[in-house]
């Protein structure tokens, strides 16, 4: 029978601070010390999870524990994180409903770890399968890569989380994992450029110089030296139990996990680099001849590196850091920028680049991790955001990071106050209004469209004249004034003038928490985030495949004069859109608490949990949690649990639990204002009448364990004697058994013995009889045999007399017959003797030849020329023709090893060298190059994947060609997919398909004599495919392009077999006009690369290269 347990069960202090009596602020502090110091790190409130942070490693994250909590009631076991998560997971698998995590508090609290073991406990508990455990494990390694772009060490914590980050987990009928979507928020990017004193910049800085081969910092031109490097703080630059090197290592395998290329990695790591490069850039003031000072790059070997590294221009980055354009209309005014706006720009770049790269991460991953069907998906969301942040000098950043708070404070008082009134309502109890404080008004003040602190600072930003944080003061004195959460000494509020605790450049806002005040200085500047268009348009002429998707506003067809959204307008939507999806999810909550500043175990600040529980707002959720009824239970569980204080449900009862329960509280005496009686539920209103329950279980349990240990001693000593009883009676019998066998024994040995001496003598005279008889037949059989024997040798001499005479007479007959034909035919005989000892000569020495000659065969190899040489003159012909035998032979056994891929490619090489061996200078160096056919790996590569649906037959070639312009000649990169009856271009970035040309609508294709690339795809006149021109395209792989064209051609039945023109000049028709392609030869020293320039209208003009 499976034993039932409850959280009330061996509790240490009150694990449901619902329980808690009296509610006070130092008996929730006393509980939770209490039970920290039992190593219980986990309390709930209701369905509230609180985590303690315990500094240790402690052994309740086990497999086993996993198992033990696995389908599990939520209040059946003592509280744990997996407690809910299972309850989350199970709601959604079994109910269809979509859930949602919120952990909660400030930074090392912990928040991060309870992230990390929500997902471990789901993955634990989901299906398995191949593909699940892929998206498993891709979830899972999604952590690293953001930890180490994303996190950092702080004062408070050695891994603090420097993002707010939300994962929707998706999943489908089964509760398998299909994929995720993740969502960041208002990444720290300010630390990028500077760092408190004692904390370090982001993980990947570290980790990349620590754990870089030597190889890859030389490709990064970086040195290992922390010290070289102006964004990187030194005091904190080692961090015990921080392992950067192996970090790195991880963070690499990660990647690849969740589906990086190889080449968007080092892409990524390029960009890391040139941010450190970019903090290196100093500058130096010069003065002009107007008498204005603009600034100077010093020493511009890191401005040079930093330019090779992004493929820039360093005279246009250069250029961008000394001066401004602004343009207003039709207009365009170019100022120059002093030192001090320079670093300013040179940090907004630094901040913006890594940024947007961040973001990058972000949607990288979530292409790879994002589920593919297309099906709906339950979803279970996982928020792990900064808490509330209240600290000496809080600027812009802790202002966005408290109302993201405020908001997330409001949707958990709204969430909470509605789950309990809708199970009020299912359970038929009638619904009491709950007096709370409700946050709104404090979330109006700072998001009212009209007169919100953030409405007036987009204001203030978007104004134009002088606009400055003072002049933003002034403002909010003006219009909040009389709010009365807002607070501030310049305001007309007298009560606020001799408050010399608020500076006059502060403000303070009462929030659900406390009170914060916030200094004013930095609010425009950070809320503009601005970033000079010149460095915008300078990243985007990067030659760098990842800088111009960062930056598409630099691109200057793109020319938008508007103001770029300011970060508190794009923090406030994206908060608004989160609690959007939060308000359409069940939720489910945990609030992480620091324990300590030390970073140390066992240590328990009271002063600093206190503080922490008050900007919870935990105290808030007790009371709102209790403001009705402090406990519910089914009735089942509750009658199963304290049926034996009742003689009449003690020990089973028949009706149905609630009848039970209702007589159980009867017998009891429970005032009826105390507990109400739900359709499924009882509820209990005050802690005392539980504890009271379990007092009386605790003295009825006592009395039932002395009155079992009374029936059991019984039943034991009944049971010894039973045994004692039956152990006589089994060793009586089997010594009877043993006496009677013995006795058996003795007479069946005497019985035996009597037997076997009459056998014996019987034997015996039987023997002697036998004996006699046996001599007696044996002399009548060798008399009989001797006479035989005589008689027989008589008839053997008499036979071999008669056969001697009869040898005699036919050998004489013989000799006789050869005299007579010797001389009859002697005469004949010497006439032929010549001819035919020649024959039998020539017949041995053939022999001969033929036994030498298989003793002296080449190899089988089809190109061993070998063979022996002929012996004799006359054999001349025979040797010849034998040779040619043999190799047609070894040819065919070497043919019949081919399999039907290596034979396709031995004829496409063999058709590649019928059309332009000895025409085509370039075709000697691909003889040794196989044909591969999908260079892209089209089908495998993620990134080509809707390209890769889009073609309905299977690719035959795949790569990256040069499309070239007529205009100017050069070249735009286009992914040539090549199938049986089309060719396909298509754009390399996006992967959209340009052109789609059926296979008979091509001609002819012109290549030059020369090493170059260059080839142009003729298409028949009047088609549809011919409505744009010819295409004059070039390829590295330009043999095996044409080879396939031309074998497709020839394979098929139904067009012509396509042209192959190989000529140094051709014409190609680009829309209405002619133009012809003209191939020369240039000298090394202006490069070695292939350019193609337009001479004019009527001439494109190819250089190619001499070989040296």
């Amino acid at each position: 029978m499976e034993v039932k347990t409850s959280l009330l069960d061996n509790m240490i202090g009150v694990g449901d601070m619902v329980l808690l009596e009296p509610l006070s602020e130092d008996s929730f502090l006393g509980n939770l010390k209490k039970r920290f110091d039992h190593s219980e790190i986990y309390t709930y409130i209701g369905s509230v999870v609180i985590s303690m942070n315990p500094y240790r490693s402690l052994p309740i994250y086990t497999p086993e524990k996993v198992e033990e909590y696995r389908n599990r009631n939520f209040y059946e076991l003592s509280p744990h994180i997996y407690a809910l998560a299972d309850e989350a997971y199970r709601s959604l698998r079994d109910q269809d409903k979509d859930q949602c995590i919120l952990i909660t508090g400030e930074s090392g609290a912990g928040k991060t770890e309870a992230s990390k073991l929500v997902m471990s406990y789901v993955a634990a508990v989901c299906g398995k399968g191949h593909e699940v455990n892929k998206v498993k494990e891709q979830l899972l390694q999604s952590n690293p890569v953001l930890e180490a772009f994303g996190n950092a060490k702080t004062v408070r914590n050695d891994n603090s989380s420097r993002f707010g980050k939300y994962m929707d987990i998706e999943f489908d009928f089964k509760g398998d994992p299909l994929g995720g979507v993740i969502s960041n928020y208002l990444l720290e990017k300010s630390r990028v450029v500077k760092q408190p004193r004692g904390e370090r910049n982001f993980h990947v800085f570290y980790q990349l110089l620590s754990g870089a081969s030597d190889d890859t910092l030389r490709k990064l031109k970086l040195d290992r030296d922390f010290s070289k490097y102006n964004y990187l703080s030194l005091d904190s630059a080692a961090v015990s139990g921080l392992d950067d090197a192996a970090n790195f290592r991880t963070v690499r395998n990660a990647m690849q996990i969740v589906g990086f290329m190889e080449d968007e990695v080092q892409s990524v790591l390029e960009l890391v680099a040139a941010v450190l490069k970019l903090g290196n850039i100093e500058f130096k003031p010069e003065s002009r001849c107007n008498g204005t000072d603009e600034s100077r790059v010093k020493d511009k070997n890191d401005l040079k590196e930093m330019c090779e590294l992004l493929g820039i221009e360093q005279s246009v980055l250069e250029r961008a850091f000394s001066y401004r354009t602004v343009e207003a209309k039709m207009e365009k005014v170019s100022t120059t920028l002093n030192v001090a706006q320079a670093y300013y720009a040179r940090d907004a770049l630094a901040k913006n680049l890594y940024s947007r790269l961040f973001s990058w991460l972000v949607t990288r991953i979530n292409e790879s991790i994002q589920a593919q069907t297309k099906a709906r998906h339950k979803v279970m969301g996982v928020l792990d955001i900064y808490g509330f942040e209240i600290f000496e000098d809080n600027s812009f950043e802790q202002f966005i990071i408290n109302y993201c708070n405020e908001k997330l404070q409001q949707i958990f008082i709204e969430l909470t106050l509605r789950e309990e009134q809708e199970e009020y309502i299912r359970e038929g109890i009638e619904w009491t209004n709950i007096e709370y404080f409700n946050n709104a008004i404090i979330c109006d003040l700072i998001e009212n469209n009209q007169n919100g602190i953030l409405a007036m600072l987009d204001e203030e930003c978007l104004r134009p004249g002088t606009v400055t944080d003072e002049t933003f003061l002034d403002k909010l004195n003006t219009i909040c004034a009389d709010h009365q959460h807002f607070e501030s000494r310049l305001n007309k509020n007298s009560k606020f003038l001799n408050d010399h605790s608020l500076p006059h450049n502060c403000f303070r806002i009462q929030h659900y928490a406390g009170k914060v005040l916030y200094r004013v200085e930095g609010f425009v500047d950070k809320n503009n985030d601005l970033l000079y268009r010149d460095l915008s348009q300078a990243m985007y002429k990067a030659n760098h495949s990842l800088i111009k998707q960062l930056f598409p506003e630099g691109n200057p067809a793109k020319v938008n004069l508007k103001r770029p959204l300011t970060a508190g307008f794009q923090f406030r939507a994206s908060v608004g859109t989160l609690m959007r999806n939060l308000q359409t999810k069940n939720p489910n909550y945990i609030r992480c608490i620091k324990p300590n500043d030390k970073k140390a175990s066992h240590i328990f600040t009271d002063s600093l949990v206190r503080h922490q529980v008050r900007y919870l707002g935990l105290m808030e959720n007790v009371r709102v949690r209790r403001a009705g009824y402090a406990f519910r239970q089914p009735y089942e569980p509750c009658l199963e649990r304290y049926k034996m204080l009742c003689k009449r449900t003690w020990p089973h009862w028949k009706g149905p639990a609630r009848e039970g329960v209702e007589v159980l509280m009867a017998d009891l005496q429970i005032p009826t204002e105390e507990i109400s009686y739900g359709r499924s539920k009882i509820f209990i209103r005050n802690p005392r009448t539980l504890f009271f329950l379990e007092e009386k279980r605790k003295q009825c349990l006592q009395d039932l364990a002395t009155l079992i240990q009374k029936i059991y001693r019984g039943w034991k000593c009944r049971t010894h004697f039973l045994l004692m009883k039956k152990s006589q009676i089994v060793v009586a019998a089997w010594y009877r058994r043993y006496a009677q066998q013995k006795k058996y024994r003795n007479i069946k040995s005497a019985t035996t013995m009597v037997q076997s001496y009459t056998r014996g003598w019987q034997a015996r005279k039987l023997l002697r009889e036998l004996k006699h008889q046996k001599r007696c037949e044996e002399a009548v059989t060798t008399i009989a045999a001797f006479w035989h024997g005589t008689q027989a040798r008589r008839e053997l001499r008499r036979l071999k007399e008669e056969a001697r005479r009869k040898h005699a007479v036919a050998l004489i007959w013989a000799y006789w017959q050869g005299l007579k034909v010797r001389r009859e035919y002697r005469k004949f005989f010497r006439a032929n003797a010549g001819k035919k000892i020649y024959d039998f000569t020539i017949q041995r020495i053939i022999q001969k030849y033929f036994l030498g000659l298989k003793s002296s065969m080449p190899s089988m190899s089809p190109i061993d020329r070998k063979w022996p040489a002929r012996p004799y003159g006359f054999l001349d012909g025979v040797h010849t023709e034998l040779r040619k035998i043999f190799h047609h032979w070894r040819c065919k056994k070497y043919r019949d090893q081919f399999t039907e891929e290596k034979k396709a490619v031995y004829e496409e090489k063999l058709e590649a060298s019928e059309i332009f061996k000895d025409k085509k200078a370039l075709y000697p160096s691909s003889v040794s190059q196989p044909f591969k056919g999908d260079y892209l790996e089209i089908s495998k590569n993620p990134k080509y994947q809707k390209l890769n649906s889009a073609v309905d037959e299977k690719v035959l070639l795949a790569d990256v060609v040069n499309k070239i312009n007529r205009a100017n000649g050069k070249g735009t990169p286009r992914i040539f997919l090549l199938t049986k009856k089309n060719f396909v271009l298509a754009d390399q970035k996006t992967g959209q398909v340009k052109a789609s040309i059926p296979l008979p609508d091509v001609t002819s294709v012109s290549v030059s004599t020369q090493k170059d690339g260059f080839f142009a795809l003729k298409l028949k006149e009047g088609s549809a495919s011919a409505v744009k021109g010819d295409f004059l395209l070039s390829s590295e792989h330009l043999i095996e392009i044409i080879t396939k064209l031309h074998r497709i051609g020839a394979t098929a039945a139904d067009r012509e077999k396509l042209k192959v023109d190989i000529s140094d000049e051709f014409l190609v028709q680009f829309k209405q006009d002619k133009v012809c392609v003209k191939f020369i030869q240039s000298s090394p020293k202006n490069g070695n690369s292939v350019s193609c320039k337009r001479k004019n209208n009527r001439l494109l003009e190819v250089s190619v290269p001499t070989s040296p």
